[in-house]
């Protein structure tokens, strides 16, 4: 495959996710009204989708490294695209949870092998930069999807948001089946009998680089998810934007995230991976304390909390592919479960940072600002210290 097909596949691979969770979002108050749903159930579309998102990549990516990648992504792409049009014909709010659940498990075997692919085609460092593109093109998806969700809400109902992503499924099979060739060309049989899958699992946790580089993105992610879980509260209800104002916000926080993971490429090329982490580390800290120092200050505005959110995205935008190219990078006959320990880590935070804040809302920005700025000394941290001791 040529290079630039092997970014196209990993953009539509990687983008599955925000479109998948970002798309819907804005037609939620019609599609709780439609089912005569409460709002802590219509959440549930969102949370359990995540749950079954990480948790899936536990069992793709085994599967991956026993079967290879292009079987996996088939049966996943297959599945997904299935089960948007059992989201999008939904006769209840059970109904939908159910399909969504199944969605995310889908959904995981694509980002799964998406990371895999990364290992089998290139070196730790070439890595880094490969999935900075395809990151990249992650990054275009979450500018693109709640605009684009709005206007399918506001002119054909919400089912149309999730008949999109039918639409999103069966283009990427599509591109899959047609253009994909195996990366896995060492096939390993025994990838899924329990005593390989406990050896294998004890040296992935038993190295130090796969930590610390997971807890990178792992912890970063964490931040975002902070912002997501609450952002709609803060600004809509609280600085009384409109709906489609605060897409336009999203739309434009996506968009420095992109601008990180340009960054992230010329870094990587100029100063390596780990001086690129410690640069992406003083921007993660410096996004978040301002966030904290403003709000601390009395400074409640909302480009009070979005400049410093834009400020935290390019640091985002650096940690993502650094550090989900370098948890996987000393594993190459086991990438595949390295990529879904990975994953599971990282859902398994984002859904414990959105719901800590949602349960901590307290009518104020705060617990937001909070979740933000600890996520992002904690992301400092690690960039500082435990990545500037590990080699990949």
């Amino acid at each position: 495959m040529s290079a630039p097909l092997v970014i196209l596949i990993l953009s539509l691979l990687l983008g599955l996710q925000p479109i998948t969770t970002d798309l819907y979002l804005p037609a939620l108050p019609a599609l709780t009204a439609s089912f005569g749903a409460v709002p802590a159930q219509t959440q549930l579309t969102l949370t359990a989708l995540l749950l079954a998102f990480g948790a899936s990549q536990l069992f793709w990516g085994p599967l991956s490294d026993r079967v290879g990648r292009r079987k996996v992504l088939l049966i996943g792409l297959v599945g997904y695209t299935l089960a948007a049009i059992g989201s999008a014909l939904a006769t209840s709010i059970e109904l939908l949870v159910f399909w969504r659940v199944l969605q995310g498990a889908f959904m995981g075997a694509g980002t799964v092998c998406a990371r895999a692919i990364v290992r089998d085609l290139y070196t730790p460092q070439e890595g880094a930069r490969a999935m900075s593109k395809g990151l990249s093109g992650l990054g275009v998806a979450a500018c693109v999807s709640p605009p684009l969700g709005g206007l399918l809400a506001e002119w054909f109902g919400w089912r149309a948001t999730l008949l999109a992503l039918t639409v999103m499924g069966a283009a990427t099979l599509f591109v899959v089946a047609r253009h994909f060739q195996e990366t896995l060309h060492e096939r390993h049989p025994e990838a899924l009998q329990a005593a390989v899958l406990l050896r294998t699992a004890r040296g992935i946790v038993g190295n130090a680089s796969f930590w610390t580089y997971a807890a990178l993105c792992t912890a970063s992610f964490g931040g975002l998810f902070c912002f997501l879980s609450a952002s709609s509260f803060v600004f809509i209800n609280l600085h009384g934007t409109s709906p489609s104002f605060y897409g336009v916000l999203l739309l434009l926080l996506s968009a420095f995230y992109i601008v990180g993971t340009m960054l992230c490429r010329r870094m990587i090329l100029h100063l390596g991976v780990q001086r690129s982490v410690m640069i992406g580390g003083a921007l993660s800290l410096t996004g978040g304390g301002l966030m904290l120092a403003l709000a601390l200050a009395g400074v409640n505005t909302v480009w009070a909390i979005m400049m410093p959110a834009f400020v935290f995205m390019l640091g985002h935008g650096v940690h993502q592919p650094c550090g989900q190219s370098g948890a996987i990078a000393p594993f190459p006959k086991a990438a595949g479960a390295a990529s879904a320990l990975t994953g599971f880590l990282m859902m398994l935070v984002a859904f414990g940072a959105a719901y800590g804040v949602g349960a901590l809302m307290d009518g104020s920005a705060m617990p937001m600002i909070v979740g933000i700025a600890l996520c992002s000394a904690l992301v400092a941290f690690i960039a500082w210290v435990p990545v500037q001791h590990v080699r990949l």
